[in-house]
């Protein structure tokens, strides 16, 4: 009894010491300067880079320094696994079980607790289509040719892109024959304000909270609990740190703790952000100063970087942000240049969809008969004939082993059909750059002050970043190849342009000399004297312009293009190694077989 009673004594001390540093955590002083960065992860939806907007405004105010890195969600895991991610705010479950389950097991993450409850995400469909009987998964399958066989899904490898791509290849609901187009969530977007325009049917994935159920009358599917889980995909979104980092800074972990969001809160931020086009941290702080009793919640128990109470020296809540600063101040009255580019672009999208409707069915048409084409073509009799042009433009053996060997390689590795949608859109994306910059180039080397007002124009378009033009051509021509072709032209048009320019102006004076003496007309000049001299170095700008076009297939595939460009995006947000190796891989082969097929014959035969 006596070494029973000593037992009890130690047990409850024991338990009371866990108790009091619980307690201890739970309200917790100010964490030591080694907390002073907060490393974040936003994987780009807008609800999460509005809740991670909210946090590091609150995490600022407090002394901390906020740093957000715009990471995939897998990418996320695996980075707060190797501890250079702290916080993730926008784990959604049940739908990234999946994701998180390896890092669940290993122990490397910790979820401090849900921070959204009564969200949902699944597959839906404008009221219109809701109407016409597009009620339930099963039914998609019915409205196939009006959908054109296709869902719109989000970025390529997102969890639920992951969860219709396994529906497609499991041919649940008859949906074998249906394809999955990624792109991002504004592209998405972007395609269903066209389709609800156009009250055409469209199917796309959807989640609450979002904008998107107030700036759209959308119906939820019924009917994908296997896929998505029961109540429409209802969803729980939950707050992961790394392992070990509430124990490290544990006044942050009482501000993650307090943490709560609604989704009316949530879709108040994004609407702010989306429609109001406000910055995520300027929708956030307008949305902190009109909650102050939410933001009390939140900073309860909660100190400063330096030690301070929350609430007392925020001098009361509500007044987040609330002292002058001389940057504040600058963006506060920020010149409204995007504002007016958006304005812009809102009224010719308007006032231009006849024409702009007009050009994509024009392009997408082409470059998809030239897939179809191609897909229409026998492999073995492709492959042939592919070697076959090879000997015929190259007389060389070894090139034709080549082409056919990294042919066959392709198709063994399982790439075949991405590598003729990419080919296709190299091919017409050449065709339509050298149809319009030879012709230009020729001209400006004939009118050197053509050449004068279009070098900054060239200069532009090659180093202005790809995303910028492809925002206005994704907004005005919809997902598809058509933004994909039209960016890509864009990008790859001052190759042809300026060495055209530069063959005809390096013509030989006397070849010039000689063709006036003998009488020959303009047109004669061009065609008899000039062209074939300069015809090297425009066949290399011609070359030039293909490889400018293939290394754009992963730009292309983030608007929904398809091709080689898709496995490469998805191994990136999925840290699938080998993926992104055999698609890399399979692109330089293309790269190389295009590149010794049409580069000029005197650089192929001084090698």
């Amino acid at each position: 009894m006596p070494r029973l009673g000593a037992m009890a004594v130690l047990t409850a001390c024991a338990l009371l010491g866990t108790a009091n540093a619980y307690a201890g955590s739970a309200t917790s002083g100010p964490d030591g300067a080694s907390c002073r960065t907060v490393r974040l992860s936003d994987v780009g939806w807008t609800d999460v880079t509005a809740t991670t907007a909210v946090f590091s405004v609150l995490l600022r105010d407090l002394g901390y320094q906020p740093q957000v890195t715009v990471l995939s969600v897998p990418v996320t895991f695996a980075s707060m696994k190797n501890k250079d991610i702290d916080v993730f705010l926008g784990n959604w479950m049940p739908t990234q079980e999946g994701d998180r389950r390896a890092f669940d097991a290993d122990g490397s993450i910790e979820v401090i607790g849900a921070n959204l409850t009564g969200a949902k995400f699944t597959l839906a469909v404008p009221a219109y289509t809701y109407a016409a009987g597009l009620r339930n998964f099963s039914d998609i399958q019915r409205f196939g040719s009006q959908l054109r066989n296709s869902i719109y899904g989000l970025e390529p490898g997102n969890d639920g892109d992951r969860l219709i791509l396994g529906m497609l290849k499991q041919s649940h609901f008859g949906l074998g024959d249906f394809k999955l187009i990624e792109s991002s969530e504004q592209g998405m977007l972007a395609e269903v304000e066209r389709a609800v325009h156009a009250r055409a049917p469209i199917v796309f994935l959807a989640w609450d909270p979002h904008p998107m159920n107030m700036r759209f009358d959308l119906r939820y599917l019924a009917g994908g609990d296997a896929v998505f889980g029961p109540n429409f995909g209802g969803a729980t979104v939950y707050t992961n740190t790394r392992t070990g980092y509430t124990s490290e800074c544990p006044n942050i972990g009482r501000l993650l703790r307090n943490l709560k969001f609604t989704p009316k809160g949530e879709s108040q931020v994004m609407d702010a952000m989306l429609n109001q086009h406000q910055q995520p941290e300027v929708a956030a702080t307008a949305w902190l100063k009109a909650n102050p009793r939410v933001v009390a919640g939140w900073l309860e128990g909660v100190y400063t970087l330096d030690g301070r109470p929350a609430l007392e020296t925020m001098g009361g809540v509500g007044k987040i942000n609330g002292a002058w600063n001389f940057e504040h101040w600058i963006s506060d009255h920020k010149i409204p240049v995007g504002d007016t580019v958006a304005l812009l672009i809102e009224y010719v999208k308007i006032h231009g969809r006849v024409l702009f409707d007009g050009v994509s069915a024009l392009i997408r048409g082409s470059v998809n008969g030239l897939t179809y084409l191609l897909l229409a073509i026998p492999s073995p009799v492709l492959i042939l004939g592919l070697a076959g042009l090879a000997w015929v433009l190259r007389r060389s053996l070894a090139l034709v082993v080549f082409v056919t060997a990294a042919l066959l390689f392709i198709m063994n590795q399982g790439y075949w059909i991405p590598t003729l949608e990419t080919l296709s859109l190299v091919i017409a994306a050449a065709l339509v750059s050298t149809a319009i910059g030879v012709p230009l180039g020729i001209a400006a080397a004939h009118r050197p002050r053509l050449y004068s007002a279009l070098r900054p124009v060239l200069d532009l378009m090659q180093t202005l970043p790809t995303f910028v033009y492809l925002i206005p051509t994704l907004v005005l021509f919809g997902l598809g190849v058509v933004p994909g072709l039209i960016s890509t032209v864009i990008f790859a048009l001052p190759a042809p342009i300026r060495l055209t320019q530069l063959g005809i102006s390096s013509v030989p004076e006397a070849l010039r000399e000689a063709g006036e003496a003998f009488g020959a007309t303009r047109l004669q000049m061009l065609w008899k004297v000039e062209l074939p001299s300069a015809a090297p170095t425009i066949i290399a700008g011609i070359t030039q312009c293909i490889m400018l076009s293939l290394s754009m297939v992963v730009i292309a595939a983030l608007v929904g293009a398809g091709g080689l460009g898709v496995p490469v995006v998805r191994a990136l947000n999925t840290v699938q190694v080998g993926m992104g190796f055999e698609a890399g891989f399979v692109i330089v082969l293309l790269a190389i077989i295009l590149d010794r097929i049409s580069r000029p014959a005197d650089k192929e035969s001084s090698r």
